[in-house]
């Protein structure tokens, strides 16, 4: 039996020498089977009594940290399951689930007796070993994506793992606290958004409930009593409510249910730290849900609770027409109460109600095929498929599981593109995020959007409902500033992957010139260095090809210098004492990822620069006069010779500092001047302030000092201006 980890949730592993547990959840398992013999057929039901036989068995010798029998943990996993109607092999995997990792059995066992699709589904819930990772963080995010891809061949995977989340969640006293906050946190902030995103309300409330209550007990204590003792006190209110909804509803003959709803301490607590409101504005609402038999009678339901009380305008949502992005439909709408309270109404179907609570597994068809185009479970497959792409350009396990927590935001703007397809994006989107939901191949060439027909800039961000047309470019591509708007996690990691493939071909390229000049200065060269002292040197500093070597130069990670100076011994001569001076390398500004200005003093073209070597982030172009030159300058192997190239692109960011006079449209005045030199404003603000005179501080972007030089002009030929000076010199 080959060596494993012990589990780190409330499942964890106890080796136990007592008494066997196989028998101890017999009365489990014929509850369960009792449960699943309401909708599966006998066969499919012994198949399962079969899956607790060998579950129960390999488990036989483990407890819990609560002392009970491990194979109760299982068994309750696949009774969760149960009751969201979930097919035979979704049950058989979920008492299962926990053989590969913490028993003797083994795939091929596995897959033998209860073929491919189960061995699948427990495989994918199986966690990865943690010995070959550098932290526990790593381990968790790479066992969240490798669960990921398993989700993207079969989404029973992820029903199996919040299951089984859920339970461990309802036991998790059993846990040292330190381990209870770690997965309290954990679940919040993942699991029970995923949840939500599924359309899987009841679990998605109780896991946030559960988390809650372990990570902060005190304040889930605290709300709770408040809650009880304020529900006490607004119970007559809202039965008089209920029952005259009740009464008009049948007047006008729809047939409906009325569910009064009630705050959980999580999303109370969730609104007063997220809209900074107090228990009392939270709490000062009467929600109800009204669950009727048709789409018709939904329409006709609103009708009849807008002529019972007026609706508060701008509070009303057709979720039926347009459906959130997991499936969820209902009508909502705000109505001013009798008793100085709003009243939050849903409308829904009993379907629908069906789907608000269970999601992907309302009425589950594991069949692509089988499910209609809108449906949650095609909704969910769509988004799993995109964070299986996403994860593809994503290298780095822990930047991944960061996209997917920003595509588990809540909260949701719905967007229409020209021919009508709606877009659900994470709140404050961009049109770029938009374009890359619509393709890949949209966003990379993007230039511009049109949002209801008007131009728009591609860091715009349109309201739910508008209209966003995409207009692209052949020759465009992206750029490292669209990183600090891209919301959604399929944006900013296509925008990655074609930044880090553009800076390696730049760093090859700059890592060349740098090794170059460092030989040339020696009188040498990379072409008069013999192949086996090349290949030598790589195999000694763990290098696998020369481009590796000149990308690790260009990002700073080694000395152009030293590296030539072992390079020309290895090749059987030494670096003469009378050497050339070394040539300085010259840049054009679309050196990607590998050059950064500093901004101490925001070099602009035209400035005489010198470069310094900055560990992983390549050279840091300083201008010469920087005070900051001086102390870098006690590293002198860091520093490189540089110079501007005689054709230089892009803008350049550089800070002014302007002297005013202080009366009324000043600031109109040198913003109007700075715009007629054709330069676009980033940045003002004030750091001086008096009676008559104030100085500000204008963050511009110019090509080059001349440029520059006909900006401060315009300023000072204004008549509200003392004087102007680049900043911080």
């Amino acid at each position: 039996m080959r060596k494993r980890k012990a589990k780190s949730e409330a499942g964890e592993v106890v080796r136990s020498a007592g008494k066997p547990a196989g028998t101890a959840g017999a009365s489990g398992i014929d509850a369960l089977a009792a449960q699943l013999a309401a909708y599966l057929p006998p066969e499919q039901v012994e198949r399962v009594r079969g899956a607790y036989a060998v579950g129960a068995h390999a488990h036989a010798a483990q407890r819990r940290k609560s002392g009970e029998p491990y194979i109760t943990h299982p068994l309750a996993v696949a009774t969760i399951l149960a009751g969201l109607r979930l097919d035979a092999e979704t049950i058989i995997a979920a008492i299962l689930h926990d053989t590969l990792e913490d028993t003797g059995m083994t795939r091929v066992q596995l897959e033998a007796s209860f073929g491919p699709v189960v061995t699948e589904l427990v495989d994918g819930v199986t966690k990865l070993e943690r010995v070959d990772f550098a932290s526990r963080l790593e381990a968790d995010a790479e066992s969240f994506r490798k669960m990921l891809l398993a989700m993207a061949r079969d989404l029973r995977v992820i029903l199996i793992k919040l299951a089984d989340r859920l339970h461990n969640m309802r036991t998790l006293s059993a846990m040292p606290p330190d381990a209870r906050r770690r997965i309290a946190r954990e679940t919040l902030e993942i699991y029970a958004p995923i949840a939500a995103r599924l359309g899987m309300n009841a679990i998605r409330a109780e896991l946030q409930d559960l988390g809650f209550r372990s990570l902060y007990p005190d304040r889930y204590k605290i709300i709770a009593s408040r809650i009880k003792r304020t529900l006490g006190n607004r119970r007559e209110a809202m039965d008089k409510i209920e029952h005259a909804l009740a009464q008009r509803l049948a007047a006008d003959g729809i047939p409906v249910r009325i569910i009064s709803r009630i705050k959980a301490p999580y999303s109370i607590w969730s609104k007063m730290k997220g809209e900074h409101k107090t228990f009392d504005e939270v709490m000062d609402v009467y929600g109800f849900r009204l669950v009727t038999d048709s789409v018709a009678h939904c329409y006709q339901a609103l009708g009849t609770a807008h002529s019972l009380f007026k609706p508060v305008e701008k509070r009303f949502k057709d979720f039926i027409a347009i459906p959130k992005a997991n499936g969820y439909q209902s009508l909502h709408t705000v109505l001013f109460g009798p008793f100085g309270a709003p009243i939050e109404i849903q409308i829904r179907t009993e379907e629908m109600d069906a789907v608000a609570e269970r999601g992907v597994a309302a009425h589950w068809s594991y069949k692509q095929e089988a499910i209609p185009s809108n449906s949650a479970q095609s909704r969910a497959r769509a988004w799993v498929a995109g964070l299986a792409d996403s994860q593809a350009a994503t290298p780095s396990s822990l930047e991944f599981i960061e996209n997917v927590k920003v595509d588990l935001f809540p909260d949701e703007v719905y967007l229409f593109t020209p021919a009508g397809d709606i877009q659900a994006l994470p709140k404050n989107a961009t049109a770029l995020d938009l374009a890359f939901a619509v393709h890949t191949d949209v966003g990379m060439h993007a230039v511009a959007a049109r949002v209801d027909g008007k131009l728009a800039s591609l860091r715009s961000q349109p309201a739910s409902g508008q209209t966003v047309e995409v207009i692209t470019a052949p020759s465009a591509v992206p750029n490292p500033s669209w990183l600090d708007f891209a919301v959604t996690g399929k944006a900013r990691a296509a925008i990655r992957q074609y930044l880090k493939h553009l800076q390696h071909e730049d760093a090859i390229d700059f890592g060349h010139r740098m090794l170059e000049s460092a030989l040339d200065a020696g009188g040498s060269s990379l072409d008069a260095i013999p192949p086996e002292a090349l290949d030598r040197y790589l195999a000694d500093n763990n290098l696998r090809r020369l481009e590796d070597l000149l990308s690790e130069i260009a990002l700073g990670n080694r000395m152009p210098d030293q590296v030539a100076l072992k390079l020309v011994e290895l090749g059987g001569s030494v670096i003469g004492a009378a050497q050339h001076r070394a040539e300085k390398i010259r840049i054009s500004g679309a050196e990607r990822g590998i050059l950064s200005f500093g901004q101490c003093c925001h070099p602009v073209p035209g400035d005489d620069i010198v470069g310094y070597l900055s560990p992983g982030k390549g050279i840091v172009v300083h201008r010469v006069e920087c005070p900051n030159v001086a102390e870098l300058s006690k590293l002198p192997e860091r520093r490189v010779e540089i110079g501007w190239d005689s054709e230089v692109q892009g803008d350049y960011r550089v800070e002014l500092r302007v002297e005013v006079v202080n009366r009324p449209g000043v600031l109109a005045t040198v913003s109007s001047a700075i715009a007629d030199a054709n330069s676009n404003i980033d940045d003002v603000k004030y750091i001086e302030r008096g009676i008559q005179a104030a100085t500000l501080i204008f963050a511009i972007e110019v090509k080059h000092r001349k440029h520059l030089a006909d900006v401060m002009r315009r300023i000072r030929n204004t008549k509200v201006v003392n004087g102007v000076y680049r900043y911080p010199l």
